[in-house]
């Protein structure tokens, strides 16, 4: 276990936490929507205090000499779960804008693989505060496939948005919402990215 710097790593596990809170709130809400003003507060408390443990983490980096790890490697990982909530908000934040009330099947499908990704976060994350950096990989993979999955649910939504919805207007707020949430996909797979990094300088 890392204990004198556990610091970083228990804010680092405290992002993921937020973020598989973030995700789950995200994924009930898409596939039973409720207020929207009650879910998109939520979604902007969970990404602020995600901001907060981000700048605890830079906070530390600024007076610390000797980091467990090497300390670009934790300013990278920090931002990087930070992207993942910012991107779950903004999609909040864009349902409310947009005055979105239905959620179709490719929003639903979106919610599932990110809160699926989110776990695979927060395993990898608590590996790497135990230091077992090769058991990481196994979740990292499972992350990059995920993404792979959010790619296909885009093209194959987008496609049937352009066949099936007539309201250009409508057409517009759909793609970008299904963009959004596949690029959120996308800062997970930088996460998985970042922790491979980390596995190989330290391995």
């Amino acid at each position: 276990m890392f204990k004198k710097n556990d610091v970083f790593f228990q804010n680092l596990q405290n992002m993921a936490d937020a973020i598989v809170q973030g995700a789950d709130v995200f994924a009930k809400y898409v596939a039973n929507p409720g207020d929207t003003a009650t879910f998109t507060k939520q979604m902007k408390e969970l990404e602020s205090k995600c901001d907060v443990f981000t700048h605890t983490i830079i906070k530390e980096l600024n007076k610390t000499f000797i980091t467990p790890i090497e300390r670009e490697d934790i300013m990278s990982l920090a931002t990087s779960l930070d992207d993942v909530l910012d991107g779950l908000e903004a999609c909040a934040s864009r349902f409310d804008m947009y005055h979105v009330k239905e959620y179709d099947e490719s929003i639903d499908q979106f919610g599932k693989v990110l809160l699926d990704s989110a776990f695979e976060i927060q395993k990898a994350i608590r590996l790497l505060s135990q230091k077992k950096l090769l058991a990481i990989r196994e979740h990292s993979i499972r992350i990059n496939d995920l993404e792979n999955q959010a790619d296909d649910i885009l093209r194959k939504s987008v496609k049937e948005l352009f066949v099936t919805v007539k309201d250009p207007i409508e057409l517009i707020k759909k793609k970008e919402i299904y963009e959004r949430l596949e690029e959120t996909t996308d800062a997970c797979e930088d996460v998985a990215n970042i922790l491979e990094t980390i596995i190989m300088r330290n391995s």
